[in-house]
This record gives structure tokens, C-alpha cells and sequence, in this order.
């Protein structure tokens, strides 16, 4: 039996940590579930690891849906949240109520997460009076890239907390807080009643996420704020090289 939104919430109260992975395909979404995750994001990271670009400004709210309708295939009895992506929470009320009904009813997810600051509050609320289960995104926002400039640290408290509580009170049921100093995410975890799950914002948040690829090694490399549990990606090589071998020799077929 699948976890609703609310138990999803309550886990906050037990003290157990809370436990997500990103997936993109109808595969990774039933890894996700076999190895018993709490939550699964389809995030628009699928630009940077799926399609190899250099951020994630170009996906489609079309891709979107198609990878989480996989995703969510693959894992029936999982939570499967998807990204809202660019411009998403930065448009009117309408527009973003549009696109986020229609991903819930094209993929059968379980809710939207869109990157959001206090200036989102209104949009939030709207979201979550239309019955629409929003997860929230602060701290750094990759959508925001091209202003940045950089993928850096965040260390605004007040401006961090302020949104933090915003996001709360419109009726987000969690929030991602992404690279923001551990002392202050393990502030903000306390202060907020709705879980916070983190990347790269140290243990004192209710839960954590990363990049599937990067705890498998498949990315290439393995960022700073993950953990590698697996080589995966020298073990396919090794397969396929091996493969090449068994057919160039005679030995495959056999």
C-alpha cells in the first residue's frame, strides 16, 4: 500500500529520517521503490544527467511529463513528486496552476515541487487550494543559475528562514533546502513543523536527497555533497568491453 502525502509529513514526528532519490525513466523509478525510498523526485536535473546539459533551464514541462509518467509506472506504491521546470513559480497564478494540474493528470504523481521563496506564497497557497501537494525548494535554485553564476553556499539566515516559513504556512507539505550552512538548515529543520529534506545542507535536516546517478557512479564524477555507494559505471564498461571481446572471438554466440 502506497504512503500518502500526510503520512509523508508525519514522518517528521517519529524522529526517523526521512529518505528520497531522484528518477527519470520507468528503471530508476523501480530501483527507487525496490530499495524502499520514501519519496522519489522527478527533478529537472534530467536536463544535466539525462540529456548532458549544462544546467536545467531547457527542460520542457512536455519532458517533465513524460519522465515522471515513467517514473510513476515504475513505481506504483511510491511517492513520485515532480519539477515544475523554468519558469515555473514565476508565472501567473493561472499559468502555473495550468501546467502543475496537468502534470498531475497526465503522470498520475503525487504532487509538484517548484523552486519557491516567500515571494512564491501566493502561488503556493493557490496550488494547495486547488488540492495540488506542493514541495518547496529554497536555499540554492538551479533554475536561477544564469544569476548566480555559480552553484555556491547559501548563508542568508534570515532571508532563508523567512522563506522557509512562507512556504509553510501557504501549505507546502515539506521543503527541500538545497547548499545552505548546516547550522542554518539544522535551525530552520527545528523551527519548521513540515519535514525538510536535504542536499547539501549537513545532517541537521529531517531527511535527504540526491542525485541517483551520483550515489551509483554513473555521473562522471561525484559531487561534494554526495556519496558514491557504488562504481557502477567502471562495471558496465567492463561488461561491454567484455561483451565486444566474446563477439570479436567467437565465444558469443555460443
Amino acid at each position: 500500500m502506497s504512503m500518502t502525502i500526510p503520512q509523508f509529513t508525519a514522518i517528521k514526528k517519529t524522529g526517523r529520517k526521512i529518505s528520497m532519490l531522484t528518477a527519470y525513466d520507468f528503471l530508476t523509478g523501480r530501483l527507487a521503490e525496490e530499495g524502499k525510498m520514501d519519496g522519489i523526485l522527478v527533478g529537472d536535473s534530467l536536463g544535466m544527467v539525462v540529456q548532458g546539459r549544462k544546467n536545467t533551464l531547457s527542460v520542457t514541462l512536455e519532458q517533465m511529463i513524460y519522465h515522471t509518467e515513467m517514473v510513476v509506472r515504475g513505481a506504483p506504491n511510491t511517492i513520485v513528486i515532480a519539477d515544475l521546470p523554468f519558469p515555473g513559480g514565476h508565472q501567473s497564478e493561472e499559468e502555473t496552476l495550468r501546467d502543475c494540474a496537468l502534470i498531475l493528470k497526465k503522470t498520475g504523481c503525487h504532487g509538484v515541487k517548484l523552486e519557491s521563496s516567500s515571494r512564491q506564497k501566493i502561488i503556493v497557497e493557490r496550488l494547495v487550494q486547488a488540492g495540488i501537494p506542493v514541495l518547496g525548494h529554497i536555499g540554492l535554485l538551479p533554475q536561477q543559475i544564469q544569476q548566480l553564476g555559480k552553484y555556491s553556499l547559501q548563508r542568508q539566515r534570515e532571508q532563508l528562514l523567512e522563506d522557509a516559513l512562507a512556504i509553510e504556512n501557504a501549505g507546502a507539505f515539506a521543503v527541500v533546502m538545497e547548499c545552505i550552512a548546516p547550522e542554518i538548515a539544522g535551525e530552520i529543520s527545528q523551527t519548521l513543523a513540515i519535514p525538510t529534506i536535504g542536499i547539501g545542507s549537513g545532517k541537521g535536516c529531517d531527511g535527504q536527497i540526491l542525485v541517483m546517478h551520483d550515489i551509483l557512479g554513473l555521473s562522471g564524477r561525484t559531487p561534494r555533497h554526495a556519496r558514491q555507494y557504488v562504481d557502477l559505471g567502471t562495471q558496465l564498461v567492463e561488461a561491454i568491453s567484455r561483451y565486444k571481446t566474446d563477439v570479436e572471438n567467437g565465444s558469443f554466440p555460443e
